[in-house]
């Protein structure tokens, strides 16, 4: 099966990290966190991929520049100008030759769903599309979908107001949303207007509910939206503290991830302390320096008795003697903090 992977994003709620680095491409304990999402579709059985791109869409090709990201072969989709999540889809399967039945993700969503199940779902429903559902605790910066117990979705809120979640799920059963990834078909291209902006979740999916013909599958697996400080430093810590794992087994061999470096050999000072951090390659830490919960790009230099606690630095940033970053700090590649510098993180834009 073919997978379109909807990449074309600013990232605006990760600058400065993605000033000049498209959000897929950060890396999540020392791989692009676009190599996890495809070792994880080859698992499932995609075998090539179509990158609907946008935003520097020539760092994707520069670092892939034999048309493979791993085990898939890659195609390539640029976006002459925005045209919503939808548009992007009809667009990039125009572009491909794209037919019949095929995947498409968002490519900043962390997932172990199975997206073989999914695709089954879809082909036992005689749906037009499929999407994946996870429960989660509050479902309102999502898209708060209910499905009847066939599995039949009956209604599609793309990010509905905080509270609003159904009053008739039993106690102790979480709201679901989509999980960004679906199963399309020809039929779910030729609503999508070629003219102009579309959105499939404002515009698209309400059709096809509206049609009875959006089919669903709850899959309460590992899931995670890295569009913010705190997601994307929740992806690294993940792998880091084992709840996604570095190795999976497929046909009984394992097929390795790349461990984290929380510990870099050399350039780092006996004094200092580094605890549950992933530390880059370069690094120099000073005596009395303490990295906890963060992550710390390649070449960065942190001076003695700086302080980086839930924060991210991007490579080859300065941090002065005494300077302290905390509360989910973002700093961007080769920047410097003043010594003795406090930073706190502001208040985000809204999403993309």
């Amino acid at each position: 099966m073919k997978a379109i992977l909807l990449l074309g994003g600013f990232g605006t709620r990760l600058r400065p990290l993605t000033n000049d680095t498209p959000k897929q491409m950060l890396p999540v304990c020392g791989r692009p966190m676009i190599e996890w999402v495809c070792e994880h579709l080859h698992r499932h059985g995609v075998d090539e991929i179509v990158l609907s791109l946008g935003y520097r869409a020539e760092v994707f090709t520069a670092a892939y520049p034999h048309g493979r990201i791993g085990q898939l072969a890659y195609q390539v989709a640029v976006e002459p100008d925005p045209r919503g999540t939808a548009g992007a889809v009809r667009f990039a399967a125009e572009a491909c030759g794209i037919t019949g039945t095929f995947l498409v993700l968002n490519g900043d969503v962390l997932t172990d769903l199975d997206v073989g199940a999914l695709a089954s779902r879809h082909a036992s429903s005689g749906a037009e599309a499929a999407i994946a559902l996870q429960p989660v605790a509050d479902p309102s910066p999502y898209g708060l979908v209910v499905a009847d117990p066939s599995g039949r979705v009956l209604s599609f809120s793309e990010k509905p107001d905080p509270g609003s979640a159904p009053a008739a799920l039993p106690p102790g059963e979480r709201p679901t949303i989509s999980a960004g990834t679906y199963v399309l078909t020809s039929a779910v291209l030729a609503r999508i207007a070629p003219d102009r902006p579309v959105s499939i979740e404002r515009e698209i999916f309400p059709q096809i509910v509206a049609d009875g013909a959006l089919a669903a599958l709850v899959a309460d697996t590992y899931w995670l939206d890295t569009g913010t400080p705190q997601q994307y430093l929740a992806a690294n810590l993940d792998v880091l503290e084992g709840r996604r794992p570095l190795a999976h087994v497929v046909d009984g061999g394992a097929v390795p991830g790349v461990p984290p470096l929380e510990k870099p050999a050399g350039g780092v000072h006996p004094e200092a302390q580094i605890r549950t951090s992933v530390v880059g390659r370069g690094c120099q830490i000073g005596p009395g320096a303490v990295v906890q919960r963060s992550v710390v790009g390649d070449g960065c230099r942190l001076a003695a008795g700086a302080i980086v606690i839930d924060s991210v630095l991007g490579p080859g940033v300065a941090v002065g003697a005494g300077a302290a970053l905390c509360d989910f700090s973002v700093v961007g590649s080769g920047e410097q903090v003043a010594p003795g510098a406090v930073l706190r993180a502001q208040r985000q834009p809204p999403p993309d």
